[in-house]
């Protein structure tokens, strides 16, 4: 059975930074077929960063510059980094995965329907 478990969230002031973590079990593919998404309460779930089958990094406009998305399959473990947060980058921030070996390329891989397996999420909070 695929389980993603997300951890290192919390709350910080505006500025600061956080690095989520989320390991996958029971999931047959690589850590570049997954990716992070996030959903405030008023808003849909958004993608925010996520690696294409080419293991090419791709990111919602508003964290480019901030956001870093990276992997290590020998842990089976996604890491979101997290630099410069804003008050509107509070959310709960969900790692996903695609079926193995699902292809996606450049901004469509940020499309949840892109993904079947989902965490129960980690809380971020930035206050101002």
């Amino acid at each position: 059975q695929v389980q993603l478990v997300e951890s290192g969230g919390g709350s910080v002031q505006a500025g600061g930074s956080l690095r989520l973590s989320c390991t996958a079990s029971g999931y047959p593919g690589s850590t570049s077929y997954m990716g992070w998404f996030r959903q405030a309460p008023a808003n849909e779930r958004e993608g925010v960063a996520a690696i294409d089958n080419g293991s090419r990094t791709n990111y919602v406009d508003s964290v480019k510059g901030r956001f870093t998305i990276s992997q290590d399959n020998a842990k089976s473990t996604l890491y979101l980094q997290m630099n410069s947060l804003k008050p509107e980058d509070t959310a709960m921030y969900y790692c996903a995965a695609r079926p193995p070996g699902s292809y996606c390329r450049g901004r469509y891989c940020l499309y949840s329907a892109m993904y079947n397996f989902w965490g129960q999420g980690t809380q971020v909070t930035v206050s101002s």
